[in-house]
């Protein structure tokens, strides 16, 4: 499998020359320059603030005045990769393979990477890489030592749907916050959705799956379960209809395989290799990418999840984590006020818990500013301006750097495939000089690797036997359908000591009897008698 030169790849250098800082030199494209060589003053400016001590990630060399400056290496302190930060750029310019070097780095210094594979090549990253001319030019330019690495990798697929671990939730713990946006539900159903998740929380009916969730909404609006409706704050039943018309049409597209157990342990992400190397997570998304509200609302339940059990750590020598969320903007299309100003929050508070999030996408201005305003590290590919809305792009995406010394809307449309303008946060917490840079090649396979190789490598992981078969435990669904058995002969007892006196509701009954009672004391502390959910709604309890 050879290295490509293609549009997705830092192993293909591009050669053009049309782009020039204002100095009136260009920007990319020239081979590096001599070693030892004085630098333009400019430049050396530009290096110095990327000049950094301890421990920190190369990511490439210099663009200036037509030539790539090796001696000026452009890099991004270690400590700093929880401080958030925004890869973007145009399709073709390289961004996966920034992602695959930016990962392979934080592996080999002991840090643990999280990756969203969108289009299935990103599996490369678990084989060393393949020598050609491209990767030799590229090597070359930016002053690389480069020697052909794989990195410990684990890869995942969303309810078992491709090669890889399965990660599953339940439903209790994703949550009514985030399930709305999946089932896109208006404001007014994501309200009526809390309102149902809050009566199964009160009364232990522990949603586990879809048909869990539906048997709770059917027994709402039933005769027996209706009394219960104003007991939770008057739940319309034609609202109770729509969501289950709603998650009628999910699970009919084949989405109810994400939902259930075991539930995935997001602290997996977490670990290391045996010989020290964090450890990459690759979630395969190829084949759900036709399902981008299900796939991109999941990856914000695992960064939620995260958030909600990792204790507070402040700055620390080195991330935890660090999350790259891909194709970010399927995240906030759509989002309701609500759903953003919880994202900002997360993103907001999880960096001092150790984890940075990079969130990937075409343009800044996918991202909302609240989130965009966290983001302390920026890579910037290419941009294309061939219509005025992608001029309006462009200049927006120019105002958000700090001043420069390159005329960024001429960069940003001339720089080459493996190549992208940076501001970073430096040791001391400052942004650093706008710096056009040739990235260097990745070290690993840029590709992905054999299916088969891929296929062992998944069963042969210590958490595939874990995570692997799905299991149908006893939940809502099997309760509510043997108190309905039961309803008969409940119907003949004596009458109970609830409201009013009379029989109750069968709910009521259910959760008087000695059955019920039992049940909840042998889950005690599991889950007890209410869920405490987490600012998306999530369960915050520890598994």
């Amino acid at each position: 499998m050879g290295v490509t030169s293609g549009s997705d790849g830092s192993g293909g250098a591009d050669t053009r020359t049309d782009t020039r800082a204002d100095t009136g030199g260009d920007a990319g494209g020239a081979r590096g320059a001599d070693a030892g060589r004085p630098l333009p003053v400019e430049a050396a400016e530009i290096a110095a603030g990327y000049d950094f001590t301890g421990p920190a990630l190369e990511l490439g060399a210099l663009l200036w005045g037509g030539e790539c400056l090796a001696d000026a290496q452009i890099r991004v302190p270690l400590p700093m990769l929880n401080r958030h930060g925004l890869v973007a750029g145009a399709t073709g310019t390289g961004k996966t393979k920034t992602l695959q070097l930016i990962a392979e780095q934080l592996a080999a210094q002991g840090v643990p990477v999280f990756l969203a594979d969108i289009k299935g090549d990103v599996s490369g990253i678990s084989a060393p890489g393949e020598a050609g001319d491209k990767v030799a030019e590229r090597v070359a330019d930016v002053g690389q030592e480069w020697e052909p690495t794989g990195f410990p990798s684990e890869f995942y697929a969303l309810g078992g749907i491709g090669t890889g671990i399965p990660v599953r939730a339940t439903i209790t713990s994703f949550g009514p916050v985030l399930l709305s946006k999946v089932l896109q539900l208006n404001q007014t159903q994501e309200q009526s959705l809390g309102l149902i998740f809050h009566y199964a929380d009160q009364k232990g009916l522990e949603l586990v799956d879809l048909k869990d969730l539906r048997a709770v909404v059917t027994f709402l609006t039933s005769d027996e379960g209706k009394p219960e409706l104003k007991g939770i704050g008057g739940l319309s039943t034609v609202t109770a209809g729509v969501i289950l018309r709603a998650l009628t049409a999910f699970e009919a597209q084949g989405m109810g395989d994400f939902f259930g157990e075991p539930e995935f342990d997001t602290s997996e992400f977490l670990r290391l290799a045996p010989d020290g190397r964090g450890l990459v997570s690759v979630l395969e998304l190829a084949d759900v990418q036709d399902k981008p509200q299900l796939f991109s609302t999941f990856l914000m339940w695992l960064l939620a999840d995260l958030y909600n059990d990792l204790p507070e750590v402040g700055d620390v020598e080195k991330p935890k984590l660090v999350f790259f969320f891909d194709e970010a903007h399927l995240l906030f299309n759509g989002a309701s006020k609500a759903f953003l100003q919880a994202i900002t929050q997360t993103v907001r508070l999880i960096r001092s818990k150790g984890v940075g999030v990079f969130f990937v996408t075409q343009t800044p201005k996918d991202v909302p500013a609240d989130v965009l305003g966290q983001l302390g590290n920026r890579i910037q590919h290419a941009l294309r301006a061939f219509t005025p809305d992608d001029q309006k792009a462009l200049r927006a995406t120019v105002r958000t750097f700090p001043d420069s010394a390159y005329d960024l809307e001429e960069v940003l449309t001339g720089i080459g495939t493996g190549e992208a303008v940076m501001t970073v946060l430096g040791d001391k917490g400052a942004p650093t000089p706008v710096a056009a840079t040739r990235l260097r090649a990745p070290e690993s396979l840029m590709g992905p690797v054999e299916s088969g190789a891929l296929e062992r490598a998944v069963r042969a992981s210590v958490l595939y036997p874990r995570y692997a078969e799905a299991v149908d435990r006893e939940s809502a669904y099997e309760k509510l359908s043997a108190r309905e058995a039961e309803r008969p002969a409940a119907s003949e007892a004596p009458p109970s000591r609830g409201r009013g006196g009379g029989g109750g509701s069968v709910v009521e009954q259910v959760v008087g009897s000695g059955m019920f009672k039992s049940l909840l004391r042998s889950m005690g502390t599991q889950i007890g008698r209410e869920i405490s959910r987490s600012v998306f709604g999530t369960a915050r309890r520890r598994r």
